[in-house]
Parts: C-alpha cells; structure tokens; sequence
C-alpha cells in the first residue's frame, strides 16, 4: 500500500501566475506560507503549489495574495538541470485536487472547490 496526500491550510505568498494552453488546460502556480505549530517559531514554512482545470480557474478567479485557503492533494518532486551549470536541481510541489477559499485578510467567508465538483 501507499499514500500520498498532503493537506494544508496558509496564506497564498503572490498572486497566481495562470497558463492558458491550446487545447483549454488551466494551469495556475502560486506559493503558500503555513506556520509551524511552534512556540519557537516566527518564519511559515512554504510550499509551491499546482492547480489545473476548473479548481485552477477558481483560483485564478478568487485567489489573490494574502487569500487564506486550505488545500488537499499530493506531493510531487519536479527535476531538471540548471541552465547556468548544468547542475541536477529538484522542487518539491503540491499538485491540488481540492481547493477551499477560507477569505483573504479583507474577507471570512469561506467557500469550497473540488476537482471532482460541476460547474
């Protein structure tokens, strides 16, 4: 058996950086900080997350800098070479399969958006 699901509720770090394909893919990127539970603690830790389809265009649509979501799916590990010294790099991201609009720091009303979920 194996498992891979990651869960995790933070702030957005930027706006989303949306990408339209040719043949109607979304796909959206943005950064989320989550703090620590820790006394210790003051700096969030950060996580690079990915969005497509229609949870994508809701983020693209709702989403902004500062929005506090919570977001379901699964950890992928992305590898290429550095252009400037061919070095092997890798990143971790989260590949979102569900997507919840907890507010931003204006808003509280919270909402919820699924992979799965009719529009």
């Amino acid at each position: 058996m194996s498992l891979n699901v990651v869960t995790l509720v933070g702030r957005v770090g930027g706006d989303p950086e949306v990408k339209y394909f040719e043949s109607g893919s979304v796909l959206c990127s943005t950064t989320l900080a989550v703090k620590r539970q820790s006394r210790n603690n003051d700096q969030p830790d950060w996580f690079n997350l990915e969005l497509w389809g229609k949870i994508a265009q809701v983020a693209a649509d709702y989403v902004r800098k500062g929005s506090l979501i919570g977001v379901s799916g699964s950890l992928k590990i992305e590898h290429w070479k550095d252009r400037n010294n061919g070095a092997d790099r890798s990143k971790p991201v989260i590949r979102v399969e569900r997507l919840e609009l907890l507010g931003s720091k204006q808003d509280d009303q919270g909402n919820r958006v699924s992979s799965s979920d009719e529009f």
